[in-house]
């Protein structure tokens, strides 16, 4: 029989991960570092934890502080995160951010934050990235973190809906556009995961009772859920599959 091993191994691998400084782009690095993958994370702040268990891992790490709502920052993480390495052969893009409000009351402003972090920086990130990586003549990984609502509508999310159905659009079209030319590109929507963003949901009891309810794992999802399918997209294992939007979700959207 194959062993299938060497398929998921990243060693010698340089993976670029936004969002990197907790919860679920802090799994993902970690998940990638244990993989072999050396890091560069870009942040807002400074991604102290993250460091620590990705260099435990044995990996290096680098950071890059970026806002990554302001356009002008994309080209200046693009030249530093290739000062870091000769290649970024994965690109997780993993940052986000979410507005809520009733949508007769949603704002311009709250509407623009979220998709110019959600999607614009994805987008021209991703294309300043794969432009390098083809101009060398190497492949790349490119894995983008969309949402259960890029399948269904949610509530008082007008923007982060917009935004990451977008994303699962978007991602379809870059394999489209690049599969052929050795780019993978694809996508993991999160379920519900137990990280800062969804405190609130926790807390309250009714909500938290009524998500459980529908979720068939019967648990609330942890952000190492998502290590073995951020891998795998990340791997050599997956070089047949493009334009992908991988659900981890307990089975949420099964029910």
């Amino acid at each position: 029989m194959r062993n299938v091993a060497p398929l998921f191994d990243l060693t010698g691998k340089t993976a670029l991960v936004t969002g990197a400084s907790s919860g679920i782009g802090q799994s993902i690095a970690v998940a990638l570092a244990a993989a072999g993958a050396d890091i560069i994370a870009v942040s807002r702040s400074e991604p102290v934890e993250t460091a620590t268990a990705v260099r435990e891992a044995g990996a290096r790490f680098a950071v890059i502080a970026a806002d990554l709502s302001v356009a002008e920052s994309i080209a200046q993480v693009i030249e530093a995160a290739y000062a870091h390495a000769p290649r970024i052969d994965i690109l997780i893009n993993n940052a986000g951010i979410i507005r809520r409000n009733d949508a007769l009351d949603f704002t311009a402003e709250d509407w623009d934050a979220v998709l110019a972090v959600n999607l614009r920086s994805v987008f021209f990130l991703t294309q300043g990235i794969v432009r390098r990586q083809l101009q060398a003549g190497a492949r790349a990984k490119v894995v983008n973190i969309a949402s259960l609502l890029s399948f269904q509508g949610g509530v008082r999310v007008a923007s982060y809906t917009a935004s990451k159905s977008g994303l699962a659009g978007l991602t379809r079209l870059l394999a489209n556009e690049w599969a052929a030319r050795g780019v993978n590109v694809n996508a993991i929507a999160p379920g519900y995961i137990e990280t800062g963003n969804t405190e609130a949901l926790r807390q309250d009891a009714v909500r938290n009772r009524q998500i459980l309810e529908r979720i068939p794992a019967g648990r609330w999802g942890r952000p190492e859920d998502l290590a073995g399918a951020v891998v795998f997209l990340a791997s050599a294992a997956s070089d047949y599959v493009h334009g992908a939007v991988l659900p981890v979700d307990g089975g949420w959207l099964a029910r």
